[in-house]
């Protein structure tokens, strides 16, 4: 194997690349042979040494082995892929194994966090270029593209979950946090209508995208009801005929508290909705009404664009799902 090197990159990387790239793409089978370290020194005008430590990286890679007598050769064609999300939660774990069933065998998957800490974000990132087929990341902030993601092969990347990139080149498999908030609630404006208020509950410090506030408030201007967004709430500021959309899972929790403690009755005395939907949910407070995209729809998305290469940009659809608590 001859390659013309770029200026970007190591020479050991681009060969380590252009090997991968040949398994994978089949031109190299499953047992056969590769250049001797002293052909491929020879063909690239790189030192044996180099040679050496890109066998190494792809036999670290699962891609080859070597005996004494056979030499280097094709282990297996093994994709791996990086899937990097914000942090764990019930639905992110509906949405890893919708992802990982739906994957050929021939795929690993190395599952990270990083927990909306941009230093570790830039950090995984950086290191593991190049040590991939494929990424499916959760990126930073819903509003635009990291920097550190453009240093990803465009072709390997999918944007997952976040993201405002209808305008961008980028792959995505994302859930929109406006219009679909606005047209959830409106397929839900009978129950609402219940309450003389409705209270949206989105502390200061949640990730969850900003721009959801005005279209809560466009909602509730839209159809004459009286609303407020808290950034914090405590039992006393819980009241009857009142709707709570409560996006963060502990504070969901601590209005269920709140209620309790008040005697209010949820679903009659007051509304009670959260946001991404998880089993517990169907099953508490005879059962608790979400604001919800299909994570295992996005799941599916996700690994049929790493095991096809095939280009998505599709948003996944929202819905309200009505239970007891609305």
């Amino acid at each position: 194997m001859k390659i013309e090197f770029k200026q970007e990159g190591t020479k050991l990387q681009q060969l380590v690349d252009a090997f991968s790239v040949a398994i994978r793409q089949g031109q190299y089978r499953m047992g056969d042979s590769l250049p001797s370290i002293n052909h491929l020194s020879m063909v690239n005008h790189v030192s044996r040494d180099t040679v050496f430590k890109v066998y190494m990286e792809l036999r670290r890679r699962g891609l080859v082995d070597s005996t004494s007598t056979k030499g280097y050769y094709v282990n297996g064609a093994v994709n791996k892929v990086l899937m990097l999300l914000d942090t764990f939660s019930p639905f992110k774990d509906v949405l890893y194994n919708s992802f990982a069933s739906n994957l050929p065998k021939n795929y690993s998957i190395d599952l990270l966090f990083h927990h909306y800490n941009l230093r570790m974000f830039e950090s995984v990132i950086n290191d593991s270029l190049g040590r991939y087929s494929m990424y499916v990341i959760m990126n930073f902030n819903n509003d635009r593209i990291g920097d550190v993601l453009k240093k990803i092969d465009l072709g390997k990347l999918l944007i997952l979950d976040w993201g405002k990139y209808k305008a961008e080149t980028y792959p995505y498999v994302c859930q929109d946090f406006d219009v679909e908030l606005y047209n959830s609630l409106a397929s839900g404006l009978s129950q609402i209508r219940k309450y003389r208020k409705m209270v949206m509950w989105l502390p200061d410090s949640s990730p969850h995208p900003r721009s959801s506030v005005k279209w809560f408030r466009r909602f509730c201007t839209d159809h004459g009801i009286d609303c407020l967004v808290a950034d914090r709430l405590s039992a006393n500021d819980v009241k009857p005929e009142t709707a709570y959309l409560v996006v963060p899972q502990k504070e969901l929790v601590e209005m269920v508290k709140f209620c309790r403690i008040k005697r209010l009755k949820l679903g009659n005395d007051v509304g009670l909705i959260g946001y991404n939907d998880m089993p517990i949910y169907e099953i508490s407070e005879n059962g608790i009404t979400v604001i919800s995209t299909d994570f295992e729809q996005m799941g599916k998305q996700a690994a049929k664009f790493v095991s096809t290469r095939q280009k998505v940009k599709e948003i996944i659809p929202t819905r309200l799902i009505i239970r007891g608590t609305l």
